[in-house]
């Protein structure tokens, strides 16, 4: 199995994160692992096809948002959370904050997600 790619701390932005949040199955994913921590890629709880998920989380992953660790055959993804605060020290831990809320808002992104002018507002 390949390495996956991860950009670089310094590469991650945050207007690309947004754009690959667009899809609602990509904002459960999230919400997901800020819920759970780290996940199997077969833990996650959706009624898709593997090669479905497989793509939501490489996107996810090659924005930035996520990472994956590979041990034998198995990929455990998580959150980047110390390369968010990193990156965005005023929106990261309120941007996974409302990505664990159980409230939906579509008038501020859907899903509890900020809208960018909310964040660099």
């Amino acid at each position: 199995m390949r390495t996956p790619y991860h950009p670089a701390r310094d590469d991650i932005n945050l207007s690309d994160i947004f754009l690959r949040l667009e899809r609602p199955y990509r904002q459960s994913i999230v919400k997901e692992l800020a819920e759970k921590t780290v996940l199997n890629c077969k833990n996650f709880e959706f009624e898709v096809a593997k090669s479905t998920l497989s793509h939501h989380l490489k996107v996810l992953r090659e924005s930035g948002l996520t990472q994956t660790r590979l041990s034998g055959t198995m990929a455990f993804v998580s959150l980047r959370r110390e390369d968010l605060e990193h990156a965005f020290p005023a929106c990261s831990m309120q941007f996974l904050g409302a990505c664990a809320k159980e409230e939906q808002d579509a008038s501020i992104g859907g899903a509890g997600f900020p809208s960018p002018q909310q964040v660099s507002g």
